[in-house]
């Protein structure tokens, strides 16, 4: 590949934005060029900006350190130093809409953790193993809005990427499912920087995550969808009922997942080989953060767990577990990712490798 492509990350001294510039470090296809956030960071070097407010394990990196924190609101600036931006901006919905359409009809290519664009008809939802081929919206975007090189993808909510790719492996593999259960334990750091107060977490479990049911049960449904005319149509032939609990995790969102199938239901050790046999377009591309193999599944008894898991494939691979008959709907097993990374940064530059492998960028 003849060079790199100039990345910047907008909203870089949040949590989200720090994990981007961690995992952006020493990319092979990607060089972090720039770095945004609000005017009171701008103007100072990036490791001036989260001083006190570094939340990762590693040190920042060296090649970013003295990089000069842009306002996140100057779509100019950007433009002159890099060609993908990702968008990890803290900002009312309708402040993300707009500031990434300007990034947009700029030229730039947009990559969003938001989800101020999720359900914006022309803008993919990606789970680049489940809806790559959400990308060929991409031509109608730019059509719909007189862009030329501009683009705006993102990612979905944190909470949905454990059990949604072992679900599509099945549905791949020809069996309908009919309904859905899920009861997710998500990590306290999908919440951000500094998250639920401690008074709350230790030794307690909150069993509401304002808007996270809803996300659970709505976007499944725009990812499983299919593109037609000009715009993706949502699939709704799955019944989900999601209930989301914040528990006292650093990080990893654990699900369990209670499946009925509609017609054809698959043996355990058919989904079992379905699982370790899956691969879709970015294993096949040999995308640098695609995990191999993406699913993993673990035959003892008590696994996957949150501590022990969640790293698992760098941080990008589904952890799969408890397969087992289900005396009320068909089957059940339990699932974890890591929030943060696959979840988060570390899925969002994956679509991005899968945009640029594509010709989008």
């Amino acid at each position: 590949m003849a060079g790199k492509v100039r990345v910047g990350v907008i909203g870089a001294t949040g949590m989200v934005g720090q994990n981007y510039v961690r995992l952006l470090s020493n990319h092979p296809w990607f060089e972090l060029t720039y770095v945004a956030a609000s005017p009171r960071s701008a103007g100072k070097r990036y490791m001036e900006a989260v001083a006190g407010r570094w939340v990762l394990d590693e040190e920042v990196p060296a090649a970013v350190a003295d990089l000069t924190v842009g306002d996140a609101g100057d779509v100019d600036a950007a433009r002159r130093q890099c060609d993908l931006v990702f968008s990890a901006v803290e900002m009312d919905k309708e402040a993300v809409r707009e500031l990434e359409e300007r990034y947009a009809a700029q030229g730039l290519a947009v990559v969003s953790n938001n989800s101020a664009h999720r359900w914006t008809e022309d803008v993919p939802v990606l789970i680049p193993e489940v809806n790559p081929h959400h990308t060929e919206i991409i031509p109608f975007q730019r059509q719909n809005r007189g862009w030329d090189r501009g683009l705006i993808v993102v990612k979905p909510n944190c909470s949905l990427q454990s059990y949604l790719p072992p679900v599509y492996a099945l549905l791949r593999a020809g069996y309908e499912v009919e309904s859905m259960v899920v009861v997710t334990m998500q990590a306290v750091s999908g919440a951000g920087y500094p998250g639920p107060a401690s008074i709350d977490m230790i030794d307690n479990i909150i069993p509401y995550i304002p808007g996270e049911e809803e996300k659970s049960e709505q976007e499944p449904r725009k990812i499983l969808g299919f593109i037609q005319n000009g715009r993706i149509v949502p699939d709704h032939s799955i019944h989900i009922s999601a209930h989301c609990n914040r528990v006292p995790a650093l990080d990893g969102h654990l699900a369990c997942v209670s499946l009925k199938f509609r017609s054809r239901k698959p043996a355990l050790d058919e989904i079992v080989r379905i699982w370790r046999t899956f691969r879709a377009e970015p294993q096949e591309l040999g995308l640098p953060f695609a995990p191999q193999p993406v699913l993993i599944y673990r035959d003892e008894p008590d696994r996957p767990q949150t501590r022990r898991d969640r790293d698992a494939g760098r941080g990008m691979a589904i952890t799969i577990g408890r397969l087992r008959e289900c005396p009320v709907l068909d089957v059940r097993f339990v699932a974890l990712s890591h929030n943060t990374v696959r979840g988060a940064a570390g899925g969002a530059i994956l679509s991005a490798e899968l945009l640029k492998a594509k010709g989008y960028i």
